[in-house]
């Protein structure tokens, strides 16, 4: 299923786009796409059972802003330097065990909402970003089938950074990425069930019209399940939370001198397959 949730900022409703592409109402079965829905296996078995029989409402998406899909997020746990292409750029050399740092869930708007350079911010860069999504609580687990045991769902996020907050300002990384806006997501929660192998998704990203991300997942370091399974050994995971599982080559930091950092007015799109598009023109905080 493609899950997501529209209208307003703080007023969006539950939806669902269905096998032919029509946008179908959710509002009136469930409260909203969340972490309480996707540890529910009897609501969600309604859920597709409605989407089968075809007796949801049909939604006019014409000037419907999609929100982020999933509501009442826990924690977003990211994953960095987790390509192979993307440490070369960088000159990284690949970590023994996934790097860990953290996006606040405020940071989260929807796939094409304005984001919002940071006042003072020369460095902001673009990275799109396979999102996982937990759907059963995932605490010391034993293997990466395990991990992927616990995964509801995907979606595209864009992993938005402001490269000298996180690298030059001294500290963790969160200083570069939990400015307001910074964190895209959607335009679906995809189930897991369509997603025949995550390790077998395309991701691109242009800006202004010009690729400069064309990876695929089959390029990370830890894959999916992996992730799950490390991340669980350090915190419990539970349904509703997010990983970020890092962004392949491409991105500006990696680029020559100058490097082409976003401006205002810049805009960027991204994509990853199956799971859809995003879009964002980007406006001075």
């Amino acid at each position: 299923m493609k899950l997501l949730r529209v209208g307003a900022p703080g007023q969006e409703r539950p939806a669902l786009l269905d096998a032919e592409g029509t946008l179908r109402d959710l509002s009136g079965l469930v409260a909203d796409i969340d972490g309480a829905l996707l540890a529910d296996e009897a609501a969600l078995g309604r859920v597709r059972a409605a989407a089968d029989s075809g007796e949801l409402p049909a939604l006019d998406g014409a000037g419907l802003r999609i929100g982020p899909p999933l509501g009442r997020i826990g924690k977003i746990v990211c994953i960095g330097l987790n390509y192979h292409d993307h440490a070369r750029e960088t000159g990284s050399e690949p970590p023994a065990e996934p790097v860990i740092f953290f996006k606040a869930a405020d940071t989260v708007v929807g796939p094409d909402d304005r984001v919002l350079i940071p006042r003072g911010s020369v460095k902001t860069d673009w990275e799109v970003e396979l999102a996982v999504v937990i759907g059963r609580t995932a605490r010391y687990l034993e293997s990466a089938e395990e991990g992927l045991a616990r995964v509801a769902g995907y979606a595209v996020a864009h992993d938005v950074s402001e490269r000298e907050f996180q690298i030059e300002r001294g500290g963790t990384w969160d200083k570069g990425k939990n400015c307001e806006t910074f964190n895209p997501l959607g335009p679906w929660l995809v189930t897991a069930d369509e997603v025949a192998d995550p390790q077998d998704l395309s991701l691109r990203l242009w800006v202004n019209g010009e690729l400069k991300q064309d990876g695929t997942t089959a390029e990370q370091i830890f894959p999916v399940g992996e992730v799950v399974r490390y991340v669980s050994r350090f915190m419990t995971l539970y349904p509703g939370d997010v990983i970020n599982t890092g962004t392949p080559a491409g991105v500006a930091l990696g680029r020559a001198e100058p490097k082409p950092y976003l401006r205002a007015g810049d805009v960027v799109e991204l994509e990853i397959g199956g799971l859809g598009r995003q879009r964002q023109e980007f406006g001075q905080a």
